[in-house]
């Protein structure tokens, strides 16, 4: 048996070998005719398929085949309340109804119209929101919500590791299940491949429902690399709502000494805006565990906040799902919109011509622009592609920072003091548009200073890129940033 199986993979290497230059004229047929994709990820892979045919076959089953997405991830439309609550929303704007607490805001009107349409993201003005840069007062504050919880927890998270972090919370669902709290969670099948089926089923033998998001294909061999769902989502009695850049792991908490401390930034809404999250973790697991919670009236029910907040928010998400990119769009128009300053944080700094060139005219035209980025790498094509595009900031003008303090996974954006958008999407091609994501944009002056206080006490950790120190890198590290960047459409 084990003589005829090696001689069928003889076989089929040996076919592969013998025809490689015709896969490859069909690869690039379909690349270029069949797929509708941008002209410089179209020529990254007939150049890899061209000169490392076979890596460049494999590369390609792995990462780039793009599915029919309409089909893949067809979304349930959400009919009712919700979308009278757009349609209401959109006449207020377009005749001029819409009034916020600061006049300023007026202009970005725009931007708050735009999310209604292209995302059905409705502004909501009751919001609380609490800003956490460290994992232990994030998971501190988590667990303690979620031992409030009275009815149901909603827990979504790209990577959940079966360490000291996950058995804390783990331990707090299980006595919430116990208590007769409906407890769901859905993962991510790549970003939790390290959990084993037992550490699910533990949690199914009480009671407590879980779903995985496109699961692996053969046991534990991960084939799609891409559309992955990136977010983070929790959602509490439709009262409480987490979303952000933290997972569930130790070296979130900064115990781990590859990263040393860990810098991240996560919100705790309590306010309107918590209906959308929960609309989007349970469109999500609707997708993933073939249901539809939406006929279940109770998951929507407007309960009674305490906090009594007053910052606008709009929940935004993207994904392949979609035609329109929504968070990347809020970005660009936030970027045209700065008037005074504009202050990014991001581990990955991969953006695409229209980010590139909007960051680049800002920053020529005397908008204060300040990109922050890990001073060390996770993923050492993308850090190396990183430094690449944060070269080219450095030449137009910007002021760059590398974060010395560990590292930096914090996902924000700040214009003027005034609005930031904060989440689960990088300031890269990948989060644009290949990995599902959900972001917030507030309209609050409170709370963005807040977020852009926390960015210049970080500045005080950091090595500023000028153009004499970025000049000064060795032959060694302007290799690997060429490379990389050759390659930064597939990272």
């Amino acid at each position: 048996m084990a003589e005829m199986i090696w001689n069928g993979a003889v076989t089929v290497y040996d076919f592969i070998m013998d025809n490689i230059v015709i896969i490859n004229i069909l690869f690039a047929l379909i690349i270029v005719f069949f797929q509708r994709r941008s002209p410089q990820t179209v020529w990254t892979w007939l150049l890899l398929l061209y000169f490392i045919p076979i890596l460049g076959f494999i590369l390609y089953l792995v990462i780039g085949q793009d599915f029919h997405k309409s089909r893949m991830f067809k979304a349930k439309e959400i009919e009712g309340e919700l979308k009278y609550a757009v349609r209401r929303q959109e006449e207020t704007i377009y005749h001029k109804r819409l009034r916020l607490a600061n006049p300023e805001m007026a202009r970005f009107k725009d931007l708050i119209l735009y999310n209604l349409e292209a995302g059905e993201a409705v502004l909501t003005d009751n919001n609380d929101i609490r800003v956490y840069t460290d994992g232990k007062v994030k998971f501190r504050a988590l667990i303690e919500e979620m031992r409030q919880a009275k009815k149901y927890i909603h827990l979504q998270y790209y990577i959940i590791r079966n360490d000291e972090l996950w058995q804390e919370i783990e331990k707090v669902l299980i006595e919430k299940a116990r208590e007769g709290v409906a407890v769901r969670v859905l993962f991510d099948s790549m970003g939790c491949r390290t959990m084993k089926n037992k550490d699910w089923e533990r949690l199914e033998n009480e009671g407590i429902q879980v779903a995985e998001f496109f699961p692996a294909l053969l046991g534990k061999l991960q084939l799609r690399v891409n559309y992955r769902n990136h977010r983070k989502i929790v959602v509490i009695d439709g009262r409480i709502g987490f979303v952000g850049g933290f997972n569930v792991g130790r070296e979130y908490l900064g115990r781990d000494k590859k990263f040393g401390y860990w810098r991240d930034t996560h919100l705790c809404i309590e306010g309107a805006a918590v209906t959308s999250l929960a609309v989007r973790f349970v469109l999500d697991w609707n997708y993933a565990a073939k249901e539809n919670l939406f006929l279940d009236d109770t998951l929507f029910e407007i309960p009674q906040y305490t906090r009594h907040g007053r910052d606008p928010v709009q929940i935004i998400s993207s994904g392949p799902d979609s035609q329109i990119k929504t968070i990347h769009d809020n970005y660009l128009r936030l970027i045209h919109s700065a008037k005074d300053h504009v202050y990014i944080q991001t581990p990955y700094f991969i953006p695409d011509d229209s980010i590139l060139d909007a960051l680049k005219i800002a920053s020529r035209s005397g908008i204060d622009v300040r990109i922050m980025v890990p001073c060390k790498p996770d993923h050492p094509f993308v850090y190396w592609a990183t430094y690449s595009y944060v070269g080219d900031m450095v030449a137009a003008g910007a002021k760059c920072y590398v974060y010395n303090n560990g590292f930096l996974h914090a996902k924000t954006m700040c214009v003027d003091g005034m609005v930031a958008c904060v989440g689960t999407a990088n300031m890269d091609i990948r989060s644009f548009g290949l990995n599902f994501e959900v972001n917030a944009v507030i309209y609050s002056e409170r709370t963005v200073q807040r977020l852009e206080r926390a960015f210049e006490n970080d500045m005080t950790q950091c090595t500023h890129v000028t153009r004499k120190v970025y000049d000064e890198r060795s032959l060694i590290i302007k290799g690997k940033e060429q490379f990389s960047r050759l390659l930064s459409p597939l990272l």
